[in-house]
């Protein structure tokens, strides 16, 4: 089995911090699926992807989020 890389997921506040919301190792298929997708659910909380990282040195890639402020409640029949 192929061994997947330490992601840390940065969440960048509306006041211009940046905050660790998350860091764990995602499988190679977790990691190819970032090419398809522009958003995240991390506990139960949805963020868009910013930008990437790709940190040699340390082996690990750094993903800069913000939380997506839902303007209404989306209502399902």
């Amino acid at each position: 089995m192929e061994k997947g890389l330490i992601v840390h997921l940065l969440e960048k506040q509306s006041n211009g911090e940046i905050r660790k919301i998350d860091e764990r190792e995602w499988s190679p298929q977790l990691l190819e699926a970032l090419h398809h997708v522009n958003f995240l659910v991390v506990g139960g909380v949805e963020y868009e992807t910013l930008e990437g990282r790709l940190n040699v040195d340390a082996q690990t890639v750094e993903l800069l989020l913000s939380a997506v402020r839902h303007a209404a409640k989306i209502e399902r029949s």
